[in-house]
């Protein structure tokens, strides 16, 4: 989905280094410190406007959460919702995910979110999806023994793809669920994009899986 550009993004990212940072590469393993705390780190990849972070950082204050988004004027609104929550356990990214390994050590995040990726559906750009084999050899680098990583989406195919795609890397496939909101999961915390295709009736996936 093509979004409205916000042409004070740039001026407003500057105002609020300490919260989208700047030059995440100069954190690289020192995440915790900026955080001043040693509490796990997790991340979300493709935050969009930011309900379920603030969410999740609401719930789970003792966790630190970053949140990855490439579009500028998309991190903005996700910033003000941050600002707005007063939330200290979030940082935020406007970096490309492609990049994480410029700006995580090894082992140092502890579970990584896919909240309704672009399911990218033609087969030439099958690279491009945060489930692609590429993208999970990243994780395996940065994520800790027994780590996670939690998919969410309405696509289908997109879930099907990643259920071969974890299964082939090899990683452990922990939950499977084929329609998230049949049952009621009060941990579960809904973006933006989930509650919207929730309300119109579509199933939600989700699976859990873990490096082996």
């Amino acid at each position: 989905m093509r979004q409205r550009n916000k042409p004070w993004a740039d001026d407003f990212i500057k105002k609020h280094h300490q919260l989208i940072i700047s030059d995440p590469i100069t954190y690289k393993s020192k995440w915790q410190a900026l955080f001043k705390n040693n509490n796990p780190i997790h991340i979300e990849i493709g935050t969009g406007k930011g309900q379920f972070i603030v969410g999740m950082a609401e719930m789970y204050p003792h966790i630190n959460f970053i949140g990855i988004e490439l579009s500028k004027s998309v991190i903005v609104t996700a910033a003000q919702k941050v600002l707005e929550s007063k939330q200290e356990n979030i940082l935020l990214l406007n970096v490309n995910a492609e990049q994480l390994l410029d700006y995580f050590s090894e082992n140092e995040i502890a579970t990584i979110y896919l909240n309704f990726s672009d399911p990218w559906p033609k087969n030439r750009h099958e690279k491009r999806r945060l489930t692609y084999k590429n993208f999970l050899r990243f994780y395996e680098k940065i994520i800790q023994k027994n780590g996670k990583v939690i998919l969410k989406t309405d696509n289908r195919k997109l879930f099907e793809y990643s259920l071969v795609s974890f299964s082939q890397f090899p990683m452990k496939i922990e939950e499977v669920n084929l329609d998230l909101h049949a049952e009621e999961d009060i941990a579960n915390v809904q973006t933006e994009y989930e509650e919207k295709f929730a309300a119109k009736g579509q199933n939600i996936y989700r699976c859990i899986a873990s490096f082996k």
